[in-house]
């Protein structure tokens, strides 16, 4: 038999349960609405997977999902780096190198690529790095060590086209690859920085024995220069000498024919008197004495007056004249 006792507690216990059930319902239902609202940022895309199936392809905003059902997957669409890990790669003539490399890449916006890069592939960022360096021993194995240390961007460009062609079925997109270092063993890196002195000693003397020459050249090409401008000098002052003789010499030819045509022309009879007016005029130029013939007037026939000016004149009587005058 129940007593007041048990049957007060009984209604406390129904009495506290109808006020603490509809809190539980309430906290689970705000939980589950919780649960339902996602937000996907600019940077990432969604997949939602219901039951452990594909559901559905999310862009960028807020998104609802059943709780408990359905489960976000995102995936951030961003370009990212995975560096290569440093391998030793064997060229074609037999030399170790040291290899180093980075690859950049993305995973595609679409719906489709970004599946693969999920369902595809477990981790690509782990197999790209294995792969990276699988091509590069193909790649820098087929090369020299000269070659294959001027030739980074082919090595670049042929690393990016192989990771393109493995990785294009994972949905990523590879933006670049890039070798960091290509380093060959200790010994000949030496023995290459010693050819290299040796070769830059070398331009260096072939530069210096350029400039003596061309040094050289010029100071010939300058004495050259001054002995021309010498001998033109020599041939110009000979060439006016001669010029300065022939014009003299014709002067004097000149001069000779017009004493000649006077000689003919006005002394024709008087050859002797002629000479006598040659003689004095000869002799005014140096400011003498002339001792003429009283009666005579040869300055007058000359038409010396400046020159008898300078002169002082001494007639002189004849002895016939003064014979002549006694006997008178």
């Amino acid at each position: 038999m129940i007593t007041m006792a048990e049957r007060g507690a009984r209604l406390s216990a129904l009495e506290i349960m109808a006020i603490v059930l509809p809190i539980i319902v309430i906290v689970i239902v705000i939980y589950a609405l919780v649960l339902s609202i996602r937000i996907i940022r600019p940077i990432d895309k969604g997949l939602v997977e219901r039951f452990g199936k594909y559901h559905r392809f999310v862009e960028g905003g807020i998104t609802f999902l059943f709780p408990f059902m359905d489960r976000l997957l995102k995936v951030n669409i961003t370009e990212r780096m995975t560096p290569v890990q440093r391998q030793d790669v064997i060229t074609k003539d037999k030399v170790f190198m040291g290899v180093d490399a980075v690859v950049f890449y993305k995973i595609k916006p679409d719906e489709t690529s970004v599946k693969a890069s999920q369902y595809n592939v477990a981790n690509f960022s782990a197999q790209i790095d294995t792969l990276a360096r699988t091509v590069l021993r193909d790649i820098i194995g087929g090369m020299d060590m000269a070659i294959a240390n001027t030739s980074r961007p082919v090595i670049n460009t042929s690393l990016k086209m192989a990771l393109d062609q493995q990785t294009e079925k994972w949905g990523i997109e590879i933006v670049r690859a890039e070798i960091k270092d290509l380093e060959p063993p200790r010994e000949l890196i030496i023995s290459m920085e010693s050819v290299l002195k040796a070769d830059n000693e070398r331009q260096a003397a072939e530069k210096t024995a350029i400039a003596q020459a061309t040094l050289a050249s010029g100071q010939k090409n300058a004495t050259i220069q001054v002995a021309e401008g010498q001998k033109q000098a020599a041939i110009l002052q000979a060439e006016g000498q001669k010029t300065a003789t022939v014009t003299i010499a014709e002067g004097d030819a000149q001069a000779t024919k017009l004493r000649n045509e006077a000689l003919t022309t006005y002394f024709k009879d008087s050859a002797v008197v002629f000479k006598q007016l040659d003689t004095i005029v000869a002799s005014l130029q140096n400011n003498t004495k002339i001792i003429v013939p009283e009666g005579k007037a040869i300055s007058l026939i000359l038409n010396e007056q400046e020159n008898l000016s300078k002169a002082t004149i001494i007639p002189v009587t004849l002895p016939q004249q003064q014979k002549s005058t006694k006997m008178q």
